[in-house]
């Protein structure tokens, strides 16, 4: 493991959630939460970056006392940015109705399933949920809803539109979609069963700039950690970049550092080493 000698004083950590802070389970370790409260004695700004709506953040938030005005998360993949004391909208980056027809029409001819996410609800056009829609809808404590396009509310926007299936029904969608798709939005996938799509100027690594310059912190002094193709330009951002043990090979190449797996503590020993030691 390649932990180096840290450059320079880090006065923000942005850490990506599933695979990297929280372990296999979907907990937060007693290592890791003491590893952030110490960070955070010393002024540290420390930001949850996720492919999550708030509302999937907000329990770890509260159980690392990541709660008040100084306070802020990264959530849908960069598409919002929220001052958690207030939830003031820092960044967003909303899809349009038509946005989410298009995508629905897409998903539809390649033969997988679809969601949509306003924030306030997970929603999927497919009268056979998909397992993964289930899974999304309970691990980000926001409810579910299947609703046919025309019984949709044409004034509704989006924070975050998805492609969901196997992983291996989903790889070979993939490869079948439209120019036009790719052009129009940012395409990624978080997960081997997730296509995330969403607006092009947002993205953990443009939202982190973002807030990074809302909290006149320069991008020498803001570390990230992550271990899947969402993390990419957040890692590809900050001064100090850290892949999982764990993270995809991808990751690895762009990121400086290389830390632990998330089954051994990967983020408390980046932690403890570029922030603490």
């Amino acid at each position: 493991m390649d932990m180096g000698r840290r450059q320079s004083t880090i006065q923000l950590v942005a850490i990506d959630m599933d695979g990297t802070l929280l372990d296999p389970a979907h907990k937060l370790t007693a290592r890791a939460k003491q590893a952030i409260a110490q960070a955070r004695a010393l002024g540290v700004h420390i930001v949850l970056t996720s492919g999550r709506p708030v509302s999937g953040l907000a329990p770890f938030l509260q159980e690392l006392g990541i709660t008040g005005n100084d306070d802020y998360c990264i959530a849908c993949n960069g598409g919002l940015v929220q001052r958690i004391g207030t939830r003031e909208t820092v960044v967003e980056f909303p899809l349009s109705f038509d946005d989410f027809v298009y995508c629905e029409q897409v998903s539809r001819q390649l033969g997988v399933h679809f969601q949509a996410l306003d924030g306030h609800r997970l929603y999927t056009t497919n009268q056979d949920i998909s397992r993964y829609t289930v899974i999304d809808s309970h691990l980000s404590h926001v409810p579910l809803s299947y609703r046919r396009v025309q019984d949709m509310n044409p004034s509704m926007s989006f924070i975050k539109l998805m492609m969901i299936d196997e992983p291996d029904v989903l790889d070979a969608a993939i490869t079948h979609l439209p120019a036009e798709l790719t052009e129009r939005f940012a395409v990624l996938k978080s997960a081997p069963f997730f296509l995330e799509v969403f607006d092009h100027r947002a993205g953990k690594g443009p939202s982190l700039q973002r807030l990074a310059e809302h909290l006149g912190i320069d991008r020498a002094n803001v570390m990230a950690i992550g271990d899947q193709e969402n993390d990419l330009t957040m890692l590809q951002f900050a001064g100090t970049s850290v892949a999982m043990g764990n993270a995809i090979d991808a990751v690895k190449a762009v990121a400086r550092f290389e830390t632990t797996p998330n089954t051994d503590e990967g983020v408390a020993r980046a932690i403890e080493r570029f922030v603490l030691a």
